[in-house]
């Protein structure tokens, strides 16, 4: 076959969809000889990823676009910048990729679109296992949009993408796969945990940040408990101040007003109890002291293990598989989020992208979402560990695919439960934004309360309480699924009074997942099954201080 696998006869509408000239003109797809020359790269470092525990919510999103479009994605070398120095693999994807536009049988196109997909994948690795260097922006804005060729994407699809805030000005830990891969291969994050990676196949940066994030969350841990232990310590000590208020009042004697009467019964009591509770601050002192000795130990050993982390520079040594690895685990998060019977179709075309900007699944768009869901949800993120709950946000990969829904990767760091991000991955181009993020939400909500209970999840709290009505109703099929879909009728219809959830999963939501309080207060004028659900939050507050 001639290397120009655009010769012949070709129809005029198909011409112009690939940017060609008519029959009889130069031919604009560029040729192998310039495609496929190999370019160098240079690595860089990146700090390590910390949890800001004291933030409360996102950072409110103000711009959802760049006043500035960036000119690369009308560039008519696009195409051939991208695919140039990926070798073998880039002429497969040519050749594969002229052959799906130009076929004209639905049988053929079939076909070469099912080629496509795993040979625009192989490039894509290609480009991921040099993620961590110096690229050209063309290849990293197809790695991270899916954007391959201009041609097939409207002119106002292409200014819009173009528009799309291309740095995180947000501080939040929401990553393009591009910005994912690279924060893997430097060290800062940790790899994604998957059944076939064993601890001793990871490199000695890999294990370091293991290291790192273990020793944190003890630290965190520590800092937990010792806040804990002062409010009690606080707490107790008011306690002793009223008391002895009590205690001090001596009225003068009724016949002897000279005089004044000594302690009466109840202050004789309030003696007992303050006696009893300073034994109490003498032993939390105790604790409290151990404590501390345990949080010097663990900062000692965070500060070894970050000192050790800055001579080895930031864990820049990459190690190949581990960044393959991670690689792979990014496309089966795409897979995941695209479903069976989904558009599984890699490249970004005119007719499966959205004509809104706000539509797309941006940095800023998730943000937005995330920070609707939340005002519904406030105790989404909040992670108890040791009595001591902390805000944290998981990780977000938004994957460049046809999906319509989210899922849940991680819900938190096997190394460190008490104050890791849990990891979910989204859908750039779904049918339904708010959708893909519901659904992402729900299952980390599911997880992590999985987790929690361990093995008593098909009993004990939201797992537990809603498996019960699941097996109870003899539904078949997933149980976590059927919970999803459930959250998202919870947060997008019962918020606003819109009945759509059986009886007793409404009050397991209610229970476990409540609204803040002032939508439970203005719900409860809207229905029957509202007010009866606030009457027995009043009930539990007062018999178990619910």
């Amino acid at each position: 076959m001639s290397d120009n696998i655009f010769s012949g006869d070709i129809d005029p509408e198909i011409a112009e969809l690939m940017g060609m000239e008519p029959q009889g003109s130069s031919d604009t797809t560029p040729d192998f000889s310039d495609l496929f020359d190999e370019g160098q790269i240079s690595e860089q470092t990146v700090e390590v990823e910390q949890v800001d525990l004291n933030k409360t919510t996102f950072t409110p999103i103000t711009k959802f676009q760049s006043d500035k479009p960036l000119p690369y994605f009308s560039e008519a070398s696009f195409y051939k910048i991208v695919l140039s120095g990926e070798g073998e693999d880039a002429k497969r994807l040519h050749s594969l990729l002229s052959k799906f536009l130009n076929a004209t049988d639905v049988k053929d196109k079939s076909l070469y679109r099912q080629k496509l997909i795993p040979a625009y994948w192989n490039v894509a690795a290609s480009i991921a296992a040099r993620i961590h260097g110096h690229l050209p922006e063309q290849k990293k804005y197809m790695f991270r949009y899916g954007f391959l060729i201009p041609t097939i994407v409207s002119k106002e699809q292409r200014e819009m993408i173009a528009r799309i805030i291309p740095e995180n000005q947000t501080n939040e830990p929401v990553y393009y796969i591009d910005e994912w891969l690279k924060k893997i291969a430097i060290g800062a994050i940790s790899a994604s945990a998957t059944d076939e990676v064993k601890a001793k196949q990871q490199n000695q940066g890999q294990r370091l940040t293991g290291q790192i994030e273990k020793a944190r969350g003890h630290k965190e841990v520590q800092i937990g408990l010792i806040r804990s232990k002062m409010i009690e310590i606080e707490s107790a000590e008011k306690l002793i101040l009223a008391k002895m208020n009590d205690v001090m009042h001596h009225p003068q004697h009724e016949r002897f007003p000279q005089v004044k009467l000594p302690y009466e019964a109840s202050q004789r009591s309030c003696l007992g109890e303050i006696m009893q509770t300073v034994r109490r601050l003498q032993a939390m002192d105790k604790e409290i002291s151990l404590f501390f000795r345990d949080l010097e130990t663990a900062d000692n050993q965070l500060e070894e293990l970050l000192s050790k982390a800055g001579k080895s520079g930031n864990f820049s040594a990459v190690d190949s598989r581990t960044l393959q690895e991670e690689f792979n685990t990014v496309r089966q998060m795409a897979k995941m989020c695209v479903g069976r019977q989904g558009n599984h179709f890699p490249i970004l075309m005119k007719q499966y992208l959205k004509p809104s900007i706000r539509e797309i699944g941006t940095r800023e768009n998730i943000i937005a979402e995330m920070t609707s869901i939340e005002h519904l949800d406030p105790g989404v993120f909040l992670r108890t560990f040791k009595r001591q709950t902390n805000r944290i946000v998981p990780y977000i990969v938004l994957v460049p695919c046809y999906g319509d829904k989210g899922i849940c990767w991680e819900p938190f760091d096997r190394y460190n439960r008490a104050t890791s991000r849990g990891r979910i991955a989204l859908p750039m181009y779904p049918k339904d934004l708010r959708t893909a993020v519901l659904s992402a939400i729900a299952d980390l909500r599911w997880q992590v309360a999985k987790e929690k209970a361990q093995h008593y999840w098909m009993e004990e709290g939201l797992t537990g309480h809603y498996y019960q009505w699941f097996i109870a109703q003899k539904i078949r099929g997933d149980v976590k699924e059927y919970f999803i879909q459930d959250y998202i009728l919870w947060i997008t219809k019962e918020s606003e009074g819109t009945q759509k959830l059986d009886r007793e999963v409404r009050g397991i939501f209610w229970r476990n997942m409540p609204f803040p309080q002032e939508l439970k207060e203005e719900l409860r004028k809207r229905g029957y099954v509202y007010n009866e659900l606030y009457k027995k939050d009043i009930n539990r507050s007062i018999s178990d201080g619910y």
